[in-house]
């Protein structure tokens, strides 16, 4: 028994169309529905890339009706070229909050939030990252992870 990939990650959305809107803008688009037996929406499989989906649930609470605690932390997305998506997007009418910046990890990365205050990391792969390094079969040197870099998260609110 292994595990082979994450299958999706699925959120609850009061605004069914702004949901769809704004991932629309990233370019991650409906794929298809799942209906309930007396045929109402169950969910809805937006296609990211390849066999990558997320899951969009209707009928969520409002943002600030939501319990302050829990676990999740942000979706990351990765893309080609960060500055390039970033400016499209803010074309768009997309908010970023956090402006691309080198993480700890090398890689690049910016932040948004989806209508329904889901955190959303964009982030474009670094060859010099550890991500990298694991996918090709390396370890990543210890001496590589002491390199300073400016803190990029957002402030999480537990």
């Amino acid at each position: 028994m292994a595990i082979v990939d994450i299958g999706h990650p699925a959120f609850a959305c009061y605004d069914l169309e702004a949901t769809l809107a704004f991932y629309a803008k990233l370019g991650i688009h409906e794929s298809f529905r799942l209906l309930q037996d007396d045929g109402s929406l169950m969910l809805i499989y937006l296609h990211v890339a390849g066999d990558r989906f997320i899951e969009v649930f209707p009928n969520g609470p409002a943002p600030q009706e939501r319990p302050t605690k829990h676990s999740f932390m942000h979706l990351c997305l990765a893309v080609e070229d960060i500055e390039t998506f970033v400016e499209e997007i803010r074309g768009q009418g997309i908010a970023i909050e956090i402006e691309p910046k080198m993480g700890l990890d090398f890689n690049t990365q910016a932040w948004i939030s989806d209508p329904d205050g889901n955190k959303i990391e964009l982030m474009e792969i670094s060859a010099k990252s550890p991500q990298v390094a694991i996918r090709d079969g390396s370890k990543f040197p210890a001496s590589e992870r002491l390199t300073p870099a400016p803190k990029v998260s957002p402030q999480v609110d537990w």
